[in-house]
């Protein structure tokens, strides 16, 4: 069976009081039924019609002859179901008359064989449909619902549609898939005089094709003239652009002399003749479907028609200015779905008949389709920006490469020895410019218990440290006037005899000078926190920091953030109290906040609560750069295994003007301050940290030792006095303490991201080079071969002007692939 067998034509013509029905299909097969033609359906239709306009007797976009006085204490709502189930039922009763069972049958017995031939597939999963068009001699028979004849008891699981057409047509549609696309569809819509209506959700539903169409509105200005207006629409409708789509909001009516009116302001209506010529050349330049969003709208469809138009969409009854909205509204989502104008308008009427039907009744039965036997169903199309996109899509090898370059970018093994590689170039191109990030003195001296300092104390085992010992440099500090001290050392555990010394220093210190104390803790296996014993050290005078490093495969490259919001439950990072004690002391103006041993409150709600008091920020966390704290999209990353835009330690400052060192034993030795190293005392360093040095440190043996950054070891190699290949805990924390107090945190841009956009940039490049002379071809090549370089060397200096880290191997490597395949399979440049 053809296509054509599944398109039906039937045309109903009443003479008197029988009916004919004529079907054809087919190649010429036709059929003739005469069946005589119910008074009652006229008398129930016109019941129905009467309580219909009583119901919706207010905001009809039409206007109406008064059918009389309104009762209002009648409850014309139920009246109207009642009026529409007699009407449809009569209707029904009709049409299952046993002289129309072979047109059902043979209609009937193409929808069974269309759903037998049906073979669903991933591009086409819609259910078959069958066609009726259906065409009308008199004005009393296209006003019945012809749209719900129940035709589906026989269909199986095909659709049968009802279409309408007009019995007069004498011209054409245009062959539009003969002419070239003009890219979005465009759409004019005509509001209308409003009196009484509401425009405003017609508007925004029009609007709402916006990404998929271009969208304009024509209509009348409060003192326009009559002429100028109707001038105006005329022209608008014949833009020499074309249009896709019209659009008509407004009061409209029938009438079979002018072929319909149409309201465009208050006492001013227009006429399908006067705008029939300028409707005739938007059909030449690209008009093809009309829907009109206002009352009895039978005429116009006729007209738009008979003049070559492929589909006119009307209401064919009055209707209610907010039932026109919601039908305008659901239609034009359909549409929006790239749904053809019949689909649309189902839908739409389905949706007034399931949802809306108990607010406005009877309302799915007045829309209705036109349509020229001879045209393709409109629908939008999808831009062709998608066919060129395929484009762009990656050929099979260019998705290997890409694939194998995305998997090795995610893996943050892989991002850290980058990060690692790229840190020690900016180390070697600081060197080579001569910016070293030296213009302060190094804010941190940090004193280390190293192997040297654990011999000459004759310590036979510093795990545990000595706290005696410890003891011991803090008094010595504490005589230098070291006015924040941060001790790198968990005091958990009880060590007898020396907890005292220790204890009573650091009152001593606190009493003496107000020292500022930033004890290590750590989380211990049971989720809870290595704190220091409650005889060494109170809360109410010394504050807590974590020590924890981010670090991956023996790689430490990433800063501790801070989180979102403070939380009692987990203490701040180490680095983070000794910047804020470094703020307060010696930033801060104002009144001076001091620790106080006989202090009752916790310190930290302390230190918050003054923060918040000299700055007037809610937040204590805001006191340093935002890029310190935790971020939402980094947040995000850790959820996929990833650590977009985390900051990085920047390695590539030398250890120099990060902190000065001073060996424990050093400064055990000069019992008097003109011993010590020359550089300190010129200028002594704010802040003290006391770290371990030696290779056991740590929780376990070894653990607060860290693989030598490429970067610092680069630093080291041009002093040889410092040949040591560990690097401790206490110089990450000096590093981080550095980039606090200078407000020096590096973001690094994702390899992720800059891979997608290489890629992009190579895909591009490789389609102009598809269409380039050879000479055009060695040019772009080596254009772009210069721009890489530029990208390296302008990348290594954003580094340092604007802490920002940009990816420079894995995403020149992608771009540089895509030109390879390319030369590869064309070899068309040598």
């Amino acid at each position: 069976m053809t296509q054509n067998a599944y398109r039906f034509y039937l045309k109903i013509q009443q003479v008197e009081k029988v009916c004919l029905f004529e079907l054809a299909w087919g190649r010429g097969q036709q059929l003739s039924v005469t069946l005589p033609y119910p008074e009652n359906l006229t008398i129930f239709y016109q019941d129905w019609q009467t309580k219909y306009l009583s119901f919706y007797h207010r905001a009809l976009r039409g206007r109406v002859v008064s059918t009389g006085t309104i009762i209002r204490q009648v409850d014309w709502e139920q009246k109207l179901v009642q009026a529409e189930a007699k009407l449809l039922c009569e209707f029904h009763r009709w049409l299952r008359h046993e002289e129309l069972f072979e047109i059902r049958a043979i209609i009937a017995q193409a929808a069974k064989q269309k759903t037998e031939n049906f073979l669903p597939s991933q591009h086409n999963t819609h259910v078959p449909t069958i066609d009726i068009f259906l065409t009308c001699n008199s004005q009393e028979l296209c006003r019945l619902p012809w749209e719900v004849w129940e035709i589906t008891e026989f269909a199986a699981s095909s659709k049968i549609r009802i279409v309408r057409q007009p019995i007069n047509i004498h011209d054409t549609p245009v062959n539009y898939q003969s002419k070239p696309c003009r890219g979005k569809a465009r759409v004019l819509a005509i509001l209308g005089d409003d009196t009484g209506l509401n425009f405003q959700v017609d508007r925004e539903a029009v609007k709402s094709l916006s990404p998929i169409a271009e969208v304009e509105f024509v209509g009348w200005q409060p003192h326009e003239r009559q002429a100028e207006l109707k001038d105006k629409i005329v022209k608008a409708i014949k833009d020499e652009r074309g249009w896709d789509i019209l659009f008509f909001a407004g009061h409209s009516n029938e009438n079979l002399n002018t072929g319909g009116e149409l309201a465009i302001a208050p006492g001013t209506s227009l006429s399908m003749i006067e705008i029939a010529q300028s409707l005739t050349i938007a059909k030449q330049r690209g008009l093809q479907f009309a829907i009109f969003n206002s009352c009895s709208g039978l005429s116009i469809a006729n007209t738009l028609i008979d003049l070559g138009l492929s589909q006119v969409a009307v209401m064919r009854e009055p209707i209610h200015n907010q039932v026109a909205q919601e039908f305008l509204v659901r239609f034009l989502q359909s549409l929006a779905e790239y749904k053809d104008v019949h689909e649309s308008l189902l839908s739409a009427c389905q949706f007034l008949k399931l949802e809306k039907n108990l607010t406005y009744p009877s309302t799915y039965l007045i829309p209705s389709l036109f349509c020229h036997p001879d045209a393709a169903l409109f629908c939008l199309q999808a831009s062709r920006i998608k066919d060129k996109c395929k484009r762009w899509f990656p050929s099979r090898k260019e998705a290997m490469a890409l694939s194998a370059l995305i998997l090795c970018s995610w893996q943050l093994s892989t991002q850290s020895f980058l990060i690692e590689k790229r840190v020690l170039a900016q180390a070697m191109y600081r060197q080579f410019t001569n910016q070293p990030d030296s213009k302060n003195s190094p804010p941190v001296l940090l004193v280390e218990i190293d192997e040297e300092s654990i011999k000459k104390a004759k310590i036979s085992d510093p795990r545990p440290m000595d706290r005696s010992y410890i003891a011991k440099i803090i008094t010595q500090l504490t005589a230098i006037n070291a006015k924040i001290i941060g001790v790198d050392y968990l005091f958990d555990r009880h060590q007898p005899g020396n907890d005292r010394k220790l204890a009573r220093t650091l009152r001593s210190s606190i009493e003496k000078q107000n020292t500022w104390f930033i004890l290590a803790t750590s989380r211990n296996q049971a989720g809870g926190w290595f704190e220091p014993l409650p005889e060494l050290a109170s809360p109410n005078w010394q504050l807590q920091g974590d020590t924890f490093i981010v670090g991956y495969d023996s790689y430490v490259t990433h800063f501790t953030l801070l989180p979102r919001q403070y939380s009692r439950k987990k203490p701040l990072p180490f680095a983070y109290w000794l910047a804020i004690a470094h703020w307060l002391n010696f930033e801060q103006s104002g009144e001076l906040l001091q620790p106080q041993i006989n202090s009752s409150d916790n310190w930290v709600s302390q230190v918050k609560n003054h923060i918040n008091q000299t700055t007037g920020e809610y937040e204590f966390l805001d006191l340093f750069s935002n890029s310190s704290r935790l971020q939402p999209l980094t947040k995000f990353s850790y959820k996929l295994g990833q650590m977009w835009m985390h900051p990085i330690i920047d390695f590539s400052v030398p250890p120099e003007a990060v902190f000065q060192r001073l060996p424990a034993w050093q400064l055990l030795d000069s019992n008097d301050s003109p011993l010590l190293p020359l550089t300190i005392l010129n200028k002594r360093p704010s802040i003290v940290i006391i770290a371990a040095g030696y290779k056991d440190a740590g929780l376990v043996p070894g653990g607060d030792n860290f693989p030598l950054p490429a970067a610092v070891g680069f630093w080291r190699s041009q002093h040889p006095a410092n040949p040591s290949t560990v690097f401790t805990g206490g110089e990450i924390h000096a590093y981080m303490v550095h980039h606090l107090l200078n407000q020096r945190l590096v973001i690094p841009i994702p390899n992720l991201w800059l891979i997608l956009l290489a890629a992009l940039l190579g895909k591009g490049t490789v389609l102009v080079l598809g269409n380039s002379t050879k000479t055009q071809k060695q040019e772009i090549i080596f254009l772009w071969f210069l721009l890489t370089l530029i990208y390296a060397l302008a990348s290594l200096q954003i580094y340092i002007s604007a802490a920002i880290l940009l990816p420079w191997l894995l995403p020149t490597l992608t771009f540089w692939i895509y030109i390879f395949l390319y030369l590869i399979n064309r070899k068309s440049i040598y």
